[in-house]
Order: structure tokens, then sequence, then C-alpha cells
């Protein structure tokens, strides 16, 4: 490869992060297949017109279905192909034919499965949500596109303090956390605290995803950007449920 691609890799590789976290439910599962991926794709030739993100989301994708050996569906019905459809098109904002083509599938087969996958978001399952963000009409906001996918919000914190007092009183079963709180502390420290006593999945929100993918530290294994639309917040939480893990 040249000197261009591989550069274009590198900036590549935080959006590789993110889907293979999201995908495989893990910090460390996700990041080792972007890592198998990336030696792979290093040794090949692909046509000019190729980005180097759609080059690393269908290489990220042969490593996931090599390494998977559970189900073949999700506790919710849906396959490993939709999943990956639903994130490369919601949280990845691919189109339709790039998902297609890192799935390795056509666009007419992607367009089918998609849409099932999109009506098995709203038959899913649901959770009990926890939502940490200091600005209240954003908080508003995520409280109804939550509540919109079938889930119930158990509290909304301003604050670090305020965010780990109802983790402990309510036992949420997924905790959707902005970064910054302004005055209020920190998201990230919040879920840290959160997560000493209680096994949850975490989505973090913010506006700089690509500061929380470097690969170089405990990082998150959900990560959505701001601004968001609600599809992409009904993928992050479907995910984020079915997966029932931890965020790193």
């Amino acid at each position: 490869m040249s000197a261009i691609d591989r550069a274009g890799m590198i900036r590549a590789l935080p959006y590789a992060r993110r889907y293979a976290r999201a995908l495989t439910g893990t910090q460390a599962q996700g990041d080792a297949m972007v890592a198998d991926a990336l030696r792979q794709v290093m040794a090949q030739q692909f046509p000019e017109d190729t980005t180097p993100r759609a080059i690393l989301y269908g290489a990220v994708g042969d490593a996931v279905r090599a390494a998977s050996t559970g189900p073949h569906t999700d506790p919710a019905g849906l396959t490993l192909q939709q999943r990956m459809l639903l994130l490369l098109t919601a949280l990845e904002e691919q189109p339709l034919t790039a998902a297609a083509a890192a799935c390795r599938i056509s666009a007419a087969e992607a367009e089918a499965e998609l849409r099932i996958a999109r009506d098995g978001l709203r038959t899913g399952v649901t959770a009990r949500v926890l939502i940490i963000e200091d600005e209240p009409i954003i908080a508003l906001d995520i409280q109804e596109l939550v509540e919109r996918c079938g889930h119930s919000v158990v509290g909304i914190a301003a604050t670090e303090t305020e965010a780990v007092e109802i983790a402990r009183a309510e036992r949420p079963g997924l905790v959707l956390a902005d970064i910054n709180l302004g005055a209020g502390g920190d998201g990230a420290s919040a879920v840290a605290r959160i997560l000493r006593d209680l096994t949850a999945p975490v989505i973090f929100v913010t506006a700089y995803p690509e500061r929380l993918l470097t690969g170089e530290a405990v990082e998150p294994a959900f990560v959505i950007t701001k601004p968001f639309d609600p599809t992409t917040l009904a993928v992050a939480t479907y995910q984020a449920v079915t997966r029932g893990v931890r965020p790193v």
C-alpha cells in the first residue's frame, strides 16, 4: 500500500474500533478483531475507489464471522449479519451499498435483511435505563427516545454524585452517559464508580468519539456520536442490551 493508503487506514481505525466493539460487545475482543483485520488488509490490494473505512469494515466483519462460535441468532432473533447491517447503517452512517459490500452480500439482499432487522428492534428486549446528562432539554429528549425504543427510564442524573446514588438505588440494566457533565463532574468517572458494584452495559455519548477509540487504554465498547437520531440510539441500546456485557 502507498503512504496515502496507510494514512487513510490510521484515520479509519477509530471507526473500525467502534464498529467492532459494538458488534462483539467488548473493547478487548473488538480491538483484537480490528488488529487481525488490519494485518489482513495491509497485505492486499483494493480498487482505487475503495475507502479505508469500507475496507476495514469488511475485514472486521470477516474476522467476527470467522471467530463466531455462539448461536446464529441473538436473544431477540436477529442474525449476526442483520446486526452488522444495523450497526453499519445507523452507528457508522454507511449507505446501504457500502454496508452490503462490507457484509459481502448484494444491495438487494442487504435491503431485505435490514428491513427484518429494523422490525426486530421494535420487538426486541427491553431494559431499565439510567440517563446521565447535565443538559435538561437534551436529557428529556434522550428519555423520550429511550422510551420510544421500549425501555423504561429509572432516573436522570445531572451530576456524578447523583448518577451513583440513582444507580445504587435503582440497579439499572443499562446506563446511557454523556462524557462532559460540566460543573457536575465527569460521566466516565461516574460510570467507573457505578460499575464497582453493578454489572450493566454502558453507552457513552460524545461529540468526539475518536477520543474514546484510541485502543491505548480501558475504553467503552458502545459509543454514539452527538447529535444522533432515534435509529442510532435504538440500534446502540439494542446491541448493548442483547450483548449483556460490561462496556470494556
